[in-house]
Parts: structure tokens; sequence; C-alpha cells
């Protein structure tokens, strides 16, 4: 079975959070729902969730890293040191780094410089942070092991994207089927 590490830190968007997590899992995929601070977070409006683990889980392997923005989620993911060792760890070993809204900038390229020289997509405004990659105003781009994509509305076609990655595009396409997406 397939995993991936959803980071969530105080403050984050609620939507680009849910909705992956939601997808993954009928997809199959094993969420492991980290809180890097500790179990219960408090999202971008207001919205506690219980996570499945704590900080302790920052130190396991997975098969892709997801990280939703939202204000001051983001910051709080960049911040820390064992958020940025996990998704570095990751990205060298060529496992999956998805990130959605304002965390490629903030948390990829600013924190963690992972965008130079890729195509990438982010929330709108955030790009001009990101000095030495390749902007598309998609909704969402994936260049090699990175996908990035642009925000809230954007989270089931960024979830799909991250399914096709890992389980392939005929489950993608059954997932986006029964959620209405197609």
């Amino acid at each position: 079975m397939k995993t991936a590490c959803m980071l969530l830190a105080e403050g984050f968007e609620e939507i680009e959070a849910v909705t992956p997590i939601d997808y993954l899992r009928r997809a199959g995929i094993y969420v492991n729902v980290v809180g890097i601070v500790g179990k219960r977070v408090r999202g971008s409006h207001g919205i506690i969730i219980e996570t499945d683990s704590g900080p302790e889980a920052l130190e396991k392997d997975y098969d892709a890293i997801v990280i939703p923005g939202g204000m001051p989620g983001a910051s709080n993911l960049a911040n820390s040191a064992l958020v940025r060792s996990l998704i570095i760890r990751h990205y060298e070993k060529g496992k999956l780094i998805a990130a959605i809204c304002a965390s490629p900038a903030i948390v990829l390229h600013g924190a963690c410089n992972l965008l130079q020289g890729r195509e990438f997509t982010c929330y709108p405004g955030t790009e001009d942070q990101i000095r030495g990659g390749h902007f598309r105003a998609e909704r969402v781009v994936k260049d090699g092991n990175i996908i990035t994509s642009q925000g809230p509305g954007t989270a089931g076609e960024f979830a799909i994207s991250i399914i096709s990655v890992l389980e392939g595009p005929q489950k993608a396409n059954e997932v986006a089927q029964h959620a209405l997406l197609k």
C-alpha cells in the first residue's frame, strides 16, 4: 500500500488538507495526517483537526509528502527544521513532493530551495517570491517528482494528480469520476 504524509501546522487551509486526505484514502493510499506540533491543529478558518500522529511521525518514510497552504500554516511549516528535513530527505530519494497554494513559494522554495529551474504553479501573486523557477498559470503543474497547485479551488485536481502518480491514471480517473470531477 502506498503511503502519504499530510503535514498540518496551525493556520493550514482546510480545503487543501481535507480534500487530498479524503481522495487519497478513497484511492486506497494510507494517509498519515501529521500535526507538526501536536495532534490537534486549528486551520486558518477555525476548524480543528484531530491528526493521526504528532511530530514523531516526521521521522518516518512515505511515498509522498503533501503540503497544504494557508496562512500562517505555510509559514509555520517552513519554520520547522523537522519539516524541512522531512521534505528534503524525501525529495532527494525521488519521492513525490506535492504542495498547494502559498506552500510552493513559502515551503518548497523559501524554506527548501526545491523550485530552482523547475516548472511550478502557486497561489496567484506568490509566484513573485520564487526566483529561478518557471511559473505556469495552470491549476496543477507536475515537474519531475514535484506537484504544485494554485489553491482551495484546485484541491480536487491536485489530489487526483497525486493519485495518478502513486496509483496510476486508471485509479485517478476512477476517484475523479466518483467525486464528480469528470
